[in-house]
């Protein structure tokens, strides 16, 4: 039986989907595994497709229709988001998402050949073919009667956008948190939306309805409109609980934020949030099941939304939970809320963060019936007390604390002596990373820079990277800070870490460097450990320009085979020094630095290197080297190249007379090779031997024959 997979429901916890569901998609994904494994007609594909068959058809004895929606790594069934790390769900999602493909249908009735042919047709990597299935729906509707595909639609991502202009074209930001933001708005529409459709687009959450008319597309940008669509629905089960899986997603989406495309996003929900009829919202919220669940999609709202929508969201709730909040409560919200949106600078992200926690403190201590929930009654009754709670010696009673010290210091721009001491108090308690964070977000004033001087300096980046597990956005903002001075911790760091992860966070920080960080990468070269030598002579491969004076030669020549081959890299991307590079490798006893001189000389071989060539041809320590390295000659007009492939041509004499050689992977690329010099005699009578074979690869060998061409 295979794994319980699980998924995210409404409430954002982990869901186990059922048993039925679980073994189609686990039979499903194991089908087009081996369909894009095997070749057409291999045996084994034809119970792989009966298997997947037999699940599917017990599922649609219950149901009409079966719809899987695609995103970049997870599914949506019937409800359930599964879960982007279960390994199985998401190499099925990628698979689909590479074909561009928003959706899968299967309706009741598919047949064998239906399922093997999309089978088939989504195995074939998008990636290889380019040929995307969802950028050529055309060409498959109406191919199967039972089988739907649904694409995406890429060319609306500009809804996503203010003011509906085109994102964009920026190479630094990245097209997948574009192509998510896009996704779930436009599958949130269209889902709204499904009414002005037929049934089956409910079924896919949206995923797949197509709108045909300039007036869709405008509707679809529209928040306004697409709240009136929900207002106007008729109460269904179903269509309310696609609109909330798209909540659900959109609001985990926000927690992210940061991108231009999260914030239109985010915008753009938060207005159909506030147009949404209250009783709409509580409808919604009812389809979260207990109060408890109800209660995690509100904290996840805080998080991503704007106050507006998060403060309509809370009333709603009030009244589907009947714990009502009191006017005064509302009031006060509402109030901030204003004053949160009508600041500036740090102001307005402080008021924002402020009433955040404040509407989700609320909801944490929402379980009575009292209005008033327990932790807000219990601060009105604390602030109440007379006595102070803790005794305060006087001489301490008002000293501030260091965060305030920090911020203050920010807004008034003044930098002293108790500023320093607050810094070093903050990074004492463990809180570095907060005191960068507010750094990195404040103003480039002379308070900031004078803080950031006394916090980010090699010695604070060796503590850094000395932390179990490693802070990699602390390391970042430090590492940016300090620039060419954070060579030398990183490049200790290096050296010394156990952690594979932390090797590879540290080699990408020092890429990031740029070329000047060259000196000190060849200064480490002496270093008498060899992974210390490779890593060094990696990250000057990355280098766009070699530091002056610097020569990979001697290292081409070390005694770890892996330090040599760091070493060839560097050799052979120089056209200067590319010829050496290819004869050391070609002499070289390590396996994979032959592979990597043979590769180089495959876009030119230098003479030279000819009878290093030759040598790997006949003496070559694998038959994949033989065949690469006769390939090559065959490539070149050199004597020594047309001897050579004539000496591995030549019949064999025996007692009986001349046998052709036997039939290997080397004697047919030899042949191959041989039509190169179809000018020289030797070599016609060498290729007119082996046509008189019986043996058809050979013929086709000595005719030049494609098919075996790409047999060799």
């Amino acid at each position: 039986m295979p794994p319980e997979l699980t998924g995210a429901g409404f409430d954002g916890e982990r869901r186990v989907l059922p048993r039925e569901l679980s073994d189609f998609l686990i039979q499903f994904s194991i089908a087009l595994h081996r369909y894009a494994m095997y070749p057409e007609g291999h045996p084994s594909l034809a119970p792989t497709t009966e298997h997947a068959l037999e699940r599917l058809t017990h599922l649609l004895r219950s149901r009409d229709t079966l719809s899987l929606g695609v995103a970049r790594n997870q599914l949506v069934i019937e409800g359930v988001a599964t879960d982007p790390k279960n390994a199985v769900l998401h190499e099925l999602a990628g698979r689909l998402h590479r074909h561009h493909l928003g959706a899968v249908t299967f309706l009741r009735g598919v047949t064998i050949s239906e399922l093997h042919t999309v089978l088939e047709l989504i195995a074939a990597e998008a990636d290889r073919t380019g040929q995307p299935i969802g950028l050529d729906i055309a060409r498959h509707a109406g191919s199967w009667p039972h089988v739907r595909l649904y694409p995406l639609t890429y060319d609306r991502l500009q809804l996503v956008d203010q003011d509906g202009a085109p994102p964009p074209d920026d190479e630094a930001e990245s097209r997948t948190a574009r192509t998510r933001a896009a996704q779930l708005w436009i599958g949130l529409a269209r889902a709204a939306l499904a009414a002005d459709h037929d049934s089956d687009t409910i079924g896919l959450g949206g995923s797949g309805a197509q709108s045909n008319d300039d007036d869709g597309d405008e509707r679809l940008s529209d928040p306004t409109e697409i709240a009136r669509a929900i207002d106007q629905h008729r109460r269904d089960a179903a269509y309310d609980q696609v609109i909330v899986g798209y909540m659900l997603q959109i609001a985990d989406e926000l927690k992210g934020g940061g991108t231009a495309e999260s914030a239109a996003l985010k915008r753009r929900v938060s207005q159909l949030v506030s147009t949404l009829e209250s009783g709409t919202l509580g409808r919604l919220l009812e389809m979260g099941g207990d109060r408890a669940q109800q209660r995690r999609f509100l904290l996840s709202a805080t998080e991503g939304m704007a106050v507006d929508a998060v403060l309509e969201l809370v009333r709603a709730a009030s009244t589907v939970q009947d714990e009502t909040i009191s006017d005064s409560m509302l009031r006060m919200l509402r109030k901030l809320a204003t004053h949160a949106d009508t600041a500036h600078g740090q102001r307005r992200v402080l008021a924002d963060a402020s009433i955040r926690e404040q509407v989700a403190e609320m909801i944490r201590g929402w379980s009575l019936r009292d209005p008033n929930p327990d932790e807000y009654r219990r601060a009105l009754k604390a602030m109440a007390v007379a006595n102070p709670i803790f005794a305060v010696a006087p001489e301490r009673q008002y000293l501030p604390e260091p965060r305030r010290v920090i911020q203050m210091a920010i807004e008034m721009d003044a930098v002293g002596e108790p500023v320093f001491r607050a810094a070093d108090q903050l990074i004492d308690a463990g809180e570095l990373p907060w005191l960068v964070e507010t750094l990195n977000e404040a103003a480039a004033v002379p308070t900031t820079e004078a803080i950031w001087a006394h916090v980010a300096t090699p010695a604070r980046l060796t503590e850094i990277l000395g932390a179990t597990p490693l802070d990699v956005d602390l390391l970042g903002l430090v590492a940016d800070r300090l620039g060419l001075a954070a060579t030398d911790p990183l490049i200790d760091a290096l050296t010394g870490s156990e952690s594979s992860q932390t090797r590879r966070v540290i080699l990408q920080r020092l890429a990031a460097l740029g070329p000047a960080v060259g000196p000190n990468l060849v200064r480490r070269l002496d270093d008498p450990r060899w992974f210390v030598v490779r890593n060094m002579l990696a990250l000057l491969a990355e280098l766009p320009a070699l530091p002056d004076g610097f020569s990979a030669a001697p290292h081409a020549e070390h005694a770890d085979a892996r330090v040599r081959r760091e070493a060839l890299r560097i050799l052979l991307r120089d056209a200067e020094t590319r010829e050496r590079g290819i004869c050391m490798g070609l002499a070289d006893s390590d396996e994979r630095a032959v592979r990597l001189a043979l590769t180089a000389a495959q876009q030119g071989c230098p003479a030279s290197a000819i009878p290093l060539v030759v040598a790997c041809a006949t003496q070559g320590t694998t038959s994949d080297q033989r065949v690469t390295a006769l390939r090559l000659l065959g490539s070149v007009e050199h004597h020594l190249a047309l001897d050579t492939l004539l000496a591995m041509t030549a019949p064999r004499k025996t007692f009986f007379g001349e046998r052709p050689p036997a039939k290997t992977r080397e004697y047919l690329t030899a042949l191959l090779g041989l039509h190169t010099w179809s000018e020289d005699p030797r070599a016609r009578q060498a290729l007119a031997y082996a046509a008189r074979s019986r043996d058809p690869e050979v013929v086709a060998a000595a005719v030049g024959g494609r098919a075996l061409g790409e047999n060799a």
